[in-house]
C-alpha cells in the first residue's frame, strides 16, 4: 500500500511538472523558441539562458517548453486514437463473435505483426512528415493492443448473468453494450492508455529523431536530441535536456502507471 501511494505520488509530481511545463509553453516562454541569434549560439548555461542556447543561438528552455506541448498534445491525439479503434473492433470481435470475429481478429493479428515503429514509418514515408501523420500511424500501429484487450473483457463479460437478464428485460444490444459492457472496461483501458502514453511519447521521440516527426523548425524532444549530435562534444547541454525530458516523463508515467495498475486490479489490491 505504501509503496503504491509513493509510486503514485512520485509519478504524479513528475507528470504534474511536465504538464505545467507544457501548459505555460501554450503561452509564454522566456524567449522565442525559433527566433535565431547567431551572436548568442551555443552559449552555455547562464542567468539569461537558463538552460543555454543552441546551434542557432536559440533559448533551449524555451524550446524545451514548447516541445513538452508538442509531445503531449501528439501523444494524448495517439492514444485516443488507438483507444477509440481499438474499442470499436474488440467491442465488434468480442460481442458478435462468429465469422465477425474471426474475419475482425485476423486483421489484427496481421497488423500485431507488423512492430509499432515500424508500421509508423512505412506510413510516414508514404504520407509525408507531419503532426497528424504522426498520429494517424502511431493510433493505428497501437489499436490492435487494445482491441485485444477489449475483445477479452468483453467475451467474459457477455456470458454474465446481469447481461442475459437485461436482454430478458428487452433491452436492445446496443442498450447493453452502452450500459454494461463499455464501462466494464473502463479499469484495464485506463491501465492500458496510461502505458500507451509512454510508447506514443518515445515513438514520437524516435521518429523526430530521425527526421519523420514535427518538422523544423518547430521543436520536439526528438528533433531537438537529432540536432544535438554534431554539437555534442562541445555543448553537452543540448543533449543532456531533451534526454533528461524524455527520460523523467517516462519514469513518471511507469510509476503513475504502476500505481494505477496496483489499484484498478483486484488481484493485485491486496498484494
Amino acid at each position: 500500500m505504501k509503496l503504491r501511494k509513493m509510486n503514485a505520488a512520485i509519478g504524479g509530481t513528475i507528470l504534474g511538472a511536465i504538464a505545467l511545463a507544457a501548459g505555460i509553453g501554450l503561452f509564454w516562454t522566456p524567449f522565442d523558441p525559433v527566433t535565431l541569434g547567431y551572436a548568442k549560439r551555443l552559449a552555455a548555461p547562464d542567468a539569461v539562458h537558463w538552460l543555454g542556447t543552441d546551434e542557432f543561438g536559440r533559448d533551449v528552455l524555451s524550446r524545451l517548453m514548447t516541445a513538452a506541448a508538442t509531445s503531449a498534445r501528439i501523444s494524448v491525439l495517439t492514444v485516443a486514437t488507438a483507444v477509440l479503434l481499438g474499442t470499436l473492433v474488440g467491442v465488434l470481435s468480442g460481442y458478435l463473435r462468429g465469422w465477425t470475429d474471426r474475419v475482425l481478429m485476423a486483421f489484427n493479428d496481421a497488423l500485431l505483426a507488423f512492430p509499432g515503429i515500424l508500421l509508423a514509418l512505412g506510413f510516414l514515408a508514404v504520407a509525408g512528415a507531419n503532426e497528424y501523420g504522426i498520429v494517424v500511424a502511431l493510433g493505428i500501429a497501437y489499436a490492435p493492443s487494445v482491441a485485444r484487450i477489449v475483445r477479452g473483457t468483453v467475451m467474459s463479460l457477455r456470458e454474465m448473468d446481469y447481461i442475459a437478464a437485461s436482454r430478458l428485460m428487452g433491452n436492445s444490444e446496443f442498450f447493453i453494450v452502452w450500459r454494461h459492457v463499455l464501462p466494464n472496461c473502463v479499469a484495464p483501458l485506463v491501465v492500458l492508455a496510461t502505458s500507451m502514453f509512454g510508447w506514443a511519447l518515445l515513438a514520437e521521440s524516435a521518429l523526430s529523431f530521425l527526421g519523420l516527426g514535427v518538422p523544423p523548425p518547430a521543436p520536439t524532444w526528438g528533433n531537438m536530441l537529432a540536432g544535438s549530435r554534431p554539437f555534442i562534444a562541445k555543448a553537452v547541454w543540448l543533449a543532456i535536456f531533451p534526454g533528461a525530458c524524455i527520460s523523467l516523463t517516462l519514469l513518471g508515467i511507469n510509476l503513475l502507471g504502476d500505481a494505477l495498475r496496483d489499484r484498478l486490479d483486484p488481484r493485485m489490491r491486496n498484494t
